[in-house]
């Protein structure tokens, strides 16, 4: 699947999410799809954005393991309307990314994903009295935030470099044939 798609499909299970366990595993699933649209960007993107994308994937990475489910199995979670001793299935999302064709569009939508993914965090962190889960929102939380930065970080220098390209472009049909 493609990546625009794939993160509109997380937006939607996102906004239908109630549970604050359900929220935080989809905060997990929006890092999943981070770090494997960050890789795919840094394996198979343009060039100049390899390195950034490559740290988009990190960063993604460390925010899939910011979820401390066996503290959170033995912390009363069926007040968070999830089953106790069980991690929910994260039925990984983004082990179905196959391609990311339109850059831009894929950052654009991770971007909102990322931003709609710290908003419900604030909320679960607002609501909780439980001191472990609050702790593991806060680092949630964060996590989304960095992502979040990176993403703006790699579409700031995809603009730099498209406009590059069509300068370039300029450049080349004014000086005409040689």
């Amino acid at each position: 699947m493609d990546a625009v798609r794939l993160v509109r499909v997380s937006r939607h299970a996102l906004a239908q999410s109630r549970a604050s366990l359900e929220i935080l595993m989809e905060a997990w699933q929006a890092q999943a799809l981070t770090q494997a649209i960050g890789g795919m960007l840094a394996v198979k993107g343009p060039p100049e954005l390899r390195g950034e994308a490559q740290g988009l994937s990190e960063a993604g990475g460390r925010g899939c393991g910011t979820i401390d489910w066996p503290t959170l199995s033995t912390g009363g979670q069926e007040r968070f309307g999830l089953v106790v001793g069980q991690p929910p299935d994260p039925g990984p999302r983004a082990a179905r990314l196959t391609e990311v064709p339109d850059a831009r569009g894929a950052l654009d939508e991770l971007g909102g994903l990322l931003g709609e993914v710290g908003i419900a965090l604030v909320g679960v962190a607002c609501a909780t009295d439980e001191g472990g889960f609050y702790w593991q929102t806060i680092e949630a939380i964060d996590a989304a935030d960095e992502s979040n930065d990176r993403v703006r970080g790699l579409l700031r220098r995809l603009t730099v470099w498209e406009n590059g390209r069509l300068q370039g472009a300029a450049h080349d049909s004014a000086a005409g044939p040689s």
